[in-house]
């Protein structure tokens, strides 16, 4: 039940304290997992702090000294334990801890069995999916690198960076690579090269040791924080033999803090040499595309309409000349055949005009309303006709007929 108080009716921080000592009692005896740090022994008693693996939290454990000695030489600072103890609230002092009545080293064995676990969990989200991966720059222009502080992971980096490309910039950060502040400081570094923009590339870098001192590069806090970071991360954890978690989710892995250089910076020697290939290949297709040019141009020219263009246009102009008197004699022939087709035509339409008749001597005997007469019987007596003559004409008058 909630405490009931007021301003007007407090409670004595004894009934505070005596509340909360029983609440915890009522947890029982518990196991609790965690790394052990700051371990000493004093008389019969031994005092440590046992410090959660991913967040900044730790709790204050005392046992007899006979429970730690029975865990056997495994249990030392930095180890991560299994504690089997009762929660204990001092009231007095109004403290909390744990009292230890057990004490089990995490083995190997249940390590890497804790670590397969992880591993399936983070696949099935798709975190170590290759189409995830980003790729590095091809010249980054400033490289984030975190490390141990003069370690010999930084100065292989720092080294085989700048001898294979002088100019390249860094930015260091120092932090611890293997106990219980690992983590932590390792994310705090990630999260500041990630912020700031110049950073294009993050190098995490750690030299070989045993399995234990690279766990802290399998933590699953670590490892997500590396997934969700913006900037490609390249991982060079141990050698060639370690594969901690970090290496499946980060972009690029490195089997040495070596190779990480050579992966993260191009040689400027065989950058030099790409480029010297390169401009040769590039003078041959031009010297090759030009002779073949050339070699168009000299069969172009060589053709006798360009070999000698003037007797090419002394060709086409005898051609067009001798056209020109073709078609002439063309349209005299058929003038000459017109001219006399058309005297011909004169001709006859002459022989049968009525005029060449009259000239014989004939003539046209026409009635008032000009109607050719061709019958004495088609006139009477006393009727005008006019006779058509070659010479003229002439009105005569009807008196005598003859019937025929």
């Amino acid at each position: 039940m909630a405490m009931e108080t007021t301003a007007e009716s407090p409670v004595p921080v004894r009934t505070v304290l005596q509340a909360v000592g029983g609440w915890i009692g009522r947890l029982g005896r518990i196991w609790v997992e965690g790394q052990i740090t700051d371990l000493n022994a004093r008389g019969g008693t031994v005092y440590m702090t046992l410090r959660d693996p991913v967040a900044n939290m730790s709790v204050r454990v005392v046992g007899p000294r006979g429970v730690f000695e029975a865990a056997g030489p495994a249990v030392t600072d930095g180890a991560r334990v299994v504690v089997h103890a009762k929660p204990d609230f001092w009231i007095n002092r109004g403290t909390f801890s744990l009292s230890a009545v057990e004490v089990r080293p995490v083995g190997v064995g249940e390590l890497l069995a804790r670590l397969e676990r992880l591993k399936q969990v983070l696949a099935s989200e798709g975190l170590f999916r290759p189409e995830r991966k980003r790729p590095l720059p091809f010249l980054p222009g400033k490289i984030g690198l975190i490390c141990g502080r003069d370690s010999d992971a930084e100065h292989d980096v720092l080294q085989n960076a700048r001898r294979r490309w002088p100019a390249v910039a860094f930015r260091v950060e120092n932090t611890a690579v293997q106990g219980s502040y690992a983590v932590g400081e390792v994310m705090e570094a990630l999260r500041r090269l990630d912020a700031d923009p110049e950073i294009e590339v993050i190098v995490i870098a750690r030299g070989g040791g045993a399995m234990e001192d690279l766990l802290p590069f399998s933590d699953e806090a670590l490892v997500r924080a590396v997934a969700a970071a913006r900037t490609p991360v390249v991982s060079a954890i141990g050698h060639e033999q370690d594969s901690p978690i970090l290496d499946l989710v980060a972009d690029v892995r490195a089997s040495t803090p070596t190779d990480a250089a050579k992966k993260t910076v191009p040689d400027v020697r065989e950058q030099l040499q790409l480029v010297r290939q390169l401009r040769d290949r590039g003078r041959r297709c031009l010297a090759g595309g030009l002779e073949r040019e050339l070699h168009w141009l000299r069969n172009v020219r060589s053709r006798p309409a360009l070999a000698d263009p003037v007797r090419e246009i002394e060709r086409q102009s005898e051609q067009v000349l001798a056209l020109r008197d073709r078609t002439r004699r063309c349209v005299a022939s058929a003038l000459d055949r017109a001219g006399d087709e058309l005297s011909h035509t004169r001709a006859r339409l002459l022989a049968l005009s009525p005029a060449a008749t009259l000239d014989r001597g004939y003539a046209i005997v026409q009635r008032e309303d000009e109607a050719v007469v061709r019958e004495p019987a088609d006139v009477k007596d006393g009727e005008r006709l006019h006779v058509r003559l070659a010479g003229g004409r002439l009105t005569a008058t009807v008196s005598d007929r003859e019937e025929p």
